[in-house]
């Protein structure tokens, strides 16, 4: 059990549980899933882009990432169907927890005159979305080798019901959002 998993049991899973008058533990939000994505639309020029963009992600998430291919054609950005567009690789149990503690202990501290997150990346259903706009921000990225800077979408998935909920796990969970 992860250092962050154990806090959720222990502190932050009873704490909700107080706050809304949930009757069974079934109900209490969790987080389900992790989604992290690169986007790289100049990508479709140079495709060493892609190959660093996936062995970066891959870094970050302690897992394989996957290329991300365009759906359909667009001609105005030059783009074909299939063409390679970024990459992204889903974090579930262990992994999910351990990239979560990374990211509220490490990375977001590293960020220039940090001043918290906003918390308007809700989606009305308790999921939050966060835009990372620059991937050095992870240990294990040397800012030396990075060529092109990268954002990185970092999408939290909840069981919460409503944007209430998911706002106060991640809290309790040391998500600094502003005040």
């Amino acid at each position: 059990m992860t250092r962050l998993e154990k806090l959720y049991t222990d502190k932050v899973s009873p704490a909700l549980q107080k706050e809304f008058g949930y009757k069974s533990s079934m109900e209490i939000p969790r987080i389900k899933a992790i989604s992290l994505n690169i986007g790289l639309g100049e990508a479709s020029q140079n495709a060493k882009l892609i190959d660093d963009a996936v062995a970066e992600l891959t870094a970050i998430a302690g897992q394989k990432a996957v290329v991300t291919r365009a759906k359909k054609s667009i001609a105005a950005f030059k783009l074909r169907e299939g063409m390679p567009v970024g990459s992204r690789v889903s974090l579930h149990r262990d992994m999910m927890w351990d990239f979560l503690d990374k990211l509220v202990s490490f990375a977001l501290p590293r960020v220039r005159d940090f001043r918290g997150i906003p918390d308007k990346g809700f989606d009305g259903r308790g999921n939050f979305t966060l835009g990372v706009k620059d991937i050095t921000i992870f240990p294990e990225i040397s800012v030396d080798k990075v060529e092109v800077p990268k954002g990185l979408n970092v999408t939290i998935v909840t069981s919460a019901k409503t944007d209430k909920e998911g706002k106060m796990l991640l809290e309790l969970l040391g998500m600094p959002f502003k005040k």
